[in-house]
């Protein structure tokens, strides 16, 4: 991996994780929680990092069918490989860094797969730590609980002052050549009993610094904490709104009326086009479409087709309302600014605004008609084309 200052990444899935109950269910790294296996959000966060190199996932050798049904179609998924774990934490991750050594990185993350909360600013942190010359970095946050000791007996022996106490997280960062030194010592020795990878370095003189934890970066330990990520991915999110915009121009040619936001106006000139040329109701019906990717008015309505010739573009708009709720859509506000020296809009707005509610079914405050000349600049100043610029603003539901 070419190393700048970037790192990579073991991670530690190789766990039964019996306090989760249901084995049946599998482990609990294969989980769903919002939908997603737990594994497949740990990853995809890392995946995002830009620093994030090689990544090295540590799995269980009886769980290759989980580990590939759960990070199929992943984005980046080429950058992980798999190597099978040992019968503790510690030879797993031993064997994730082992396999890291053909083209061994500067700094190397180790995590747990059920930390899929983690933050991009906890992993900044600790490679901040490691950026300005540590050996080694540990996220973590005060203990913020009054803590007791008790005896064989269930009874409390005692309290534990808490000061200067911190709850250990992941993901640890570590130069690499130092952790992996660490960990093969520590294997030669049969030193063992080591709760996580920082342990290993204070056995082997290795100075931690401490980072900034998040109370966020949880450990999915028991079947109440994957109910708990459950129910906080599926909460309602920020709102999907998306605005769409749509711009239309006709020509102006001799004749006795146009016809603006399904109004007829009486004008010595009429709008030019294969239907009733309303560029109105044209590009409110294109901006409409913009809001879920749905083409153009003439991918959904073609001039070439006989069908629509002098047809009301009431149709169009309609349509255009129906795709948006097809798709889940609910359209919120509409807008149509209309660029023409003539004729006077203003008479008519207020009929305009009610045809523009009656048809996306909306309450009148919220339908917006407006216009402007152009100053007798232009096409439109010249009186050759009247052009109509519309906004609509759509709402497709809660991001989960």
């Amino acid at each position: 991996m070419t190393d700048r200052i970037g790192f990579a990444l073991v991670m530690v899935a190789a766990g039964r994780g019996e306090r989760a109950g249901t084995p049946e269910n599998g482990p609990k790294q294969y989980r769903p929680i919002g939908g997603l296996a737990v594994i497949t959000r740990t990853l995809t966060r890392f995946l995002e990092h830009p620093d994030c190199g090689d990544i090295v996932v540590v799995i269980h050798r009886d769980d290759e069918a989980l580990y590939e049904a759960a990070t199929a179609g992943i984005p980046g998924r080429e950058r992980i490989r798999t190597v099978f774990g040992g019968a503790t934490r510690q030879q797993s991750v031993l064997a994730g860094l082992q396999g890291l050594t053909e083209d061994p990185p500067t700094n190397v993350l180790i995590h747990d797969a059920v930390r899929p909360f983690v933050t991009l600013e906890v992993i900044d942190g600790v490679m901040t730590a490691l950026r300005t010359g540590h050996q080694a970095a540990l996220p973590a946050i005060a203990v913020a609980d009054t803590l007791k000791r008790g005896d064989a007996h269930g009874l409390v022996g005692g309290t534990v002052p808490r000061d200067g106490l911190f709850a250990a997280q992941t993901p640890q960062g570590f130069g690499f050549d130092a952790i992996l030194d660490a960990h093969r010592r520590a294997a030669d020795e049969a030193a063992s009993g080591f709760t996580d990878d920082c342990a290993i370095a204070e056995w082997a003189g290795i100075p931690v610094q401490l980072t900034r934890g998040s109370p966020l970066n949880v450990k999915l330990t028991t079947a109440e904490d994957l109910a708990m990520a459950d129910d906080r991915l599926l909460e309602p999110g920020a709102p999907d709104v998306r605005t769409g915009n749509g711009y239309d121009v006709h020509r102006l040619v001799p004749g006795d009326h146009v016809t603006l936001c399904g109004v007829k106006i009486a004008h010595d000139q009429r709008l030019d086009g294969h239907s009733d040329a309303d560029v109105a109701l044209h590009a409110l019906t294109d901006a409409l479409l913009a809001t879920c990717g749905a083409g153009d008015i003439g991918d959904h309505f073609p001039p070439s087709d006989p069908q629509w010739r002098g047809a009301a573009s009431e149709v169009f708009l309609l349509h255009a309302a129906k795709v948006v709720r097809d798709a889940g859509g609910v359209i919120m506000n509409a807008d149509v600014s209309l660029i023409a020296e003539a004729p006077k809009v203003g008479p008519h707005r207020q009929v305009m605004r009610e045809n523009l509610a009656r048809i996306l079914d909306l309450s009148i405050d919220r339908c917006s008609v407006k216009a402007t000349t152009n100053e007798t600049i232009g096409f439109a100043g010249r009186r050759e084309g009247i052009a109509a610029i519309a906004t609509a603003s759509v709402v497709y539901g809660d991001r989960r």
